[in-house]
């Protein structure tokens, strides 16, 4: 098996690659930001690869890579599986596979007390592709932090080239992947495929909080299409009130636009969650699910507080419609969406969200067909901007 090194060129995706003792680490926000977090949540979320993958052109039939995943233990809550990795051969998701071992880190919910218990590498097998010479992707799991290691194939391998224009995209969990079948099955991948575009996914699960970091991270970030969604996070981390939200907005899209002043810009509002509609947030589990084993979200706020300026979704999707109305004046590459057109009333009852917060693979597929529809159709923000 040949030895390739993993560098920059071959990886996709990612804004910095921190040399470890182990490899090379992926990151989603650049290490000045990272500097500027002081939320373990993001520190997470941004570590997760969600939209990484190795991207080279090969005649291997077989592939291996060598990765050390870390997986996060909730004693008490139910454990999610494994993450996988999708294997993406001339743009046709053939295979997934997850590998053994990893380190972990076990979360005290109640106290907050983290434990550390070191593994072993793991590694991911792929075999009887095609000979011929072919563009390959290895997409990394959405939700588990991985190291990459080593990678070995069976012929040379040499990146991969494209002339694709670069979607920016930054929002909560539902775009970070949440429960999607795998981590080119997120409704930005699957949105991103039909498009034809190359994703950079800024989802950050519990950390789309209008973040200045992020906000400069963007304008920083070369980009050919951007979009932003909001909403949730700020709900369910009851973060701030309207006050707050509508300069904060403002402020993040002015940076945005500092960095893009003609790019293509679309904000997004939030999809259906029936427990943050009216009721702001704190959210929270349910302790009487996690009880019965079941994982669920409740919303604790006070419905009479959305009138003295604590969010709900539906006040937010009305102020994000009306700052964007008055933007686009000014601005006439700046576009709006409705995230209930993505999921809304009308979805709900055949795809309900299982843990009251997050959809599950079949609802990030319509949300990626119906982003798609949308944002790249010959009359869409990003479909006028291609032609």
């Amino acid at each position: 098996m040949n030895i390739t090194a993993i560098t920059p060129e071959l990886v996709r995706g990612a804004l910095d690659l921190e040399r470890t003792a182990r490899g090379l680490l992926p990151h989603r926000l650049p290490a000045w930001a990272r500097a500027q977090n002081t939320d373990g949540q993001l520190s997470m979320a941004e570590s997760h690869p969600s939209g990484v993958r190795l991207a080279f052109r090969s005649r291997a039939t077989a592939i291996e890579l060598d990765t050390m995943p870390t997986r996060r233990v909730y004693p008490g809550v139910p454990s999610r599986p494994d993450g996988l990795y999708d294997l993406v051969v001339d743009g046709r998701l053939v295979e997934q596979a997850g590998v053994t071992g990893g380190d972990a880190l076990v979360v005290d919910l109640a106290t907050g007390a983290v434990e550390h218990r070191a593994g072993e590498p793991g590694t991911l097998r792929f075999t009887g592709l095609p000979e011929h010479e072919k563009d390959i992707e290895i997409w990394l799991p959405h939700r588990e932090t991985t190291e990459l290691i080593a990678l070995r194939t069976d012929a040379p391998v040499e990146p991969a080239r494209t002339d694709r224009p670069v979607w920016l995209h930054h929002g909560s969990s539902i775009s970070h992947g949440s429960d999607a079948a795998g981590p080119s099955t997120t409704w930005p991948a699957l949105a991103a495929a039909i498009g034809g575009v190359e994703l950079l996914n800024l989802g950050f699960g519990g950390g789309a909080l209008l973040d200045a970091f992020t906000a400069r991270t963007m304008r920083d970030t070369p980009a050919d299409l951007i979009s932003v969604k909001i909403g949730i996070n700020l709900v369910n981390a009851d973060l701030m009130r309207m006050r707050a939200f509508t300069p904060a907005v403002h402020g993040f899209l002015d940076t945005v636009r500092d960095g893009h002043p003609e790019t293509p810009l679309l904000v997004v509002s939030p999809i259906l969650c029936p427990i943050h509609e009216d009721t702001p947030g704190p959210g929270a589990f349910d302790t009487e699910a996690l009880g019965r084993g079941e994982l669920r979200f409740v919303a604790t706020g006070d419905p009479a507080e959305a009138a003295r300026g604590k969010l709900t979704l539906r006040t937010i999707r009305a102020e994000l419609a009306r700052l964007v109305a008055q933007r686009a004046r000014d601005d006439a590459n700046l576009f709006f969406l409705d995230g209930l057109t993505l999921y809304g009333e009308g979805d709900a009852g055949a795809l309900p969200l299982p843990d009251r917060l997050h959809p599950d693979a079949a609802t990030h597929r319509l949300m990626g067909e119906r982003f798609g529809a949308f944002a790249f159709g010959a009359g869409g923000p990003f479909g006028r901007a291609r032609q």
